[in-house]
């Protein structure tokens, strides 16, 4: 817009922007394609992003299918990708997919696709279908397990009204990953868990890291989670839960309050917890590791906020104290059973499929855990200073699986999964050892610096690790 003489599209407000983006898509983006087209006079983030558009002009039609956005919070955040699509000349044009991601964006995603699906420039374009895209793993960083999981639930919701009110057809895209802190675990209960009407005969939903090997590694496999997936599908859209209670929606409300404040007071608030987290995980190594696709950091910085949420699960995973999972479900469970409301807590968990699915989910997590083993990484690589706040968070899981037990009534963790409960008793004796292995590692290479055979060793341990965890690997 500068290159134009407009000014800077920085400094303008949303309405400003939206009628820009809606003049350019009316045109055709005639005006800024020798713009989007000319990118040599730019560098940096401008010069990489047009050039992927560039580029995606180039390829066969149908070779992309959707253009998503990450962070998206407002209408002109779709319409400039509409937009710019226009201007490099890509026929047809790419499906675009807001993707909201952290516990506001959810918050205020029906509002945004309220004002997006209001706008006749862009329905024109969407032939009365809308994929949205929500985020587990940031919503989950942002504000804890518990939280993310019921900001999700509401999101959906409100999205699925709205469209509905609009007359448009919404395919809910769910970016989850491989591990439950990041929206992982069986598909039968994930899909159970989501919003009545939410899966309306449609759902996208990401397979992520070594998720894919497990599920699609082998033709019959491949076959029988496809078979998993479209069942799932069927289940949800042909017998829908009912709605939960209204009483359990305030709960719920409660819950998830208490339940982020907890978390942030430990993850953003606690002064030692960034040197705590960098000290007793391998959170710095992972980064020398090149085993990610992406880099590990959105922004230069050392903070929790600018660390991805692949990097943040998998650290925690490998000490096996798995926090990001259950971080804030004990002093959500706990005020509830103070207030006197433990019968109404069991109600909801055996009546409402979306809480006992996040219930399990992080009842398997509690059982995956392995405080002995959190402590060992304490004890060899954390200073006698950082060392309380490691047995304070491990207070913390020991409370967090008393709260679980409390509301399921289970005597145990996982007493109604024994096959699950068993498979984890075999797979421990094997995987205890790589993390004695992986701490000694780690000892050796805070102490020696970066060493090329050391850093190969370390890699194997966290495939190793990784593999024995499973799904919160």
């Amino acid at each position: 817009t500068r290159s134009l003489g407009f000014g800077s599209y920085q400094s303008w407000d949303e309405d400003r922007r939206v009628a820009f983006l809606c003049e350019a898509i009316r045109e055709g983006g005639r005006t800024l394609a020798p713009v989007v087209t000319s990118v040599l006079e730019y560098d940096g983030d401008t010069r990489e992003v047009l050039d992927v558009f560039n580029s995606a002009a180039k390829l066969p039609p149908g070779s992309l299918g959707a253009y998503v956005i990450s962070m998206a919070s407002q209408p002109s955040d779709v319409l400039v990708v509409q937009v710019l699509q226009l201007a490099a000349g890509i026929r047809p044009s790419l499906r675009v997919v807001p993707l909201f991601e952290t516990v506001s964006d959810l918050q205020n995603a029906s509002a945004s696709l309220t004002q997006l699906l209001s706008i006749p420039e862009y329905r024109e374009k969407i032939n009365d279908r809308q994929e949205v895209m929500i985020g587990y793993s940031d919503s989950a960083k942002d504000g804890g397990r518990l939280a993310a999981a019921w900001a999700l639930f509401r999101g959906q919701e409100e999205m699925v009204a709205t469209c509905k009110k609009a007359n448009v057809h919404l395919t809910l895209f769910h970016g989850r990953g491989g591990t439950v802190g990041r929206g992982g675990g069986p598909i039968e209960l994930a899909f159970q868990s989501q919003p009545p009407g939410s899966i309306n005969g449609s759902i996208r939903v990401t397979e992520q890291g070594e998720t894919i090997d497990f599920k699609f590694g082998l033709p019959e496999i491949a076959l029988r989670t496809l078979e998993v997936y479209t069942t799932a599908t069927l289940t949800a859209t042909l017998k829908p839960d009912k709605k939960p209670k209204k009483a359990w929606r305030e709960r719920m409300d409660v819950l998830a309050g208490v339940s982020r404040k907890a978390f942030r007071d430990i993850v953003y608030d606690a002064a030692v917890f960034p040197d705590y987290f960098r000290s007793a995980t391998p959170e710095a190594e992972l980064g020398e590791l090149k085993i990610g696709s992406r880099p590990q950091r959105r922004a230069s910085g050392s903070g929790v906020m600018s660390l991805r949420a692949i990097p943040w699960v998998f650290a925690w995973t490998q000490t096996r104290l798995m926090l990001p999972a259950w971080l804030g479900v004990e002093e959500a469970i706990e005020t509830s059973i103070d207030e006197g409301r433990t019968h109404q807590l069991r109600d909801m968990y055996d009546e409402w499929p979306f809480f006992r699915s996040t219930l399990d989910l992080i009842e398997m997590v509690l059982a995956k855990a392995s405080p002995d083993v959190a402590a060992t990484y304490d004890a060899i690589l954390v200073t006698e200073t950082l060392a309380p706040f490691g047995e304070e968070l491990r207070h913390k899981l020991s409370r967090a699986v008393n709260a679980v037990l409390a509301v399921t009534g289970h005597r145990w963790l996982l007493e109604h999964n024994p096959v699950l409960e068993r498979s984890i008793e075999v797979r421990n004796p094997y995987v205890d050892p790589i993390n004695l292995v992986q701490v000694e590692l780690l000892r050796r290479l805070r102490m020696s610096g970066a060493d090329k055979d050391l850093l190969d060793a370390l890699l194997i341990t966290v495939n190793g690790i990784a593999a024995g965890m499973r799904n919160t690997g």
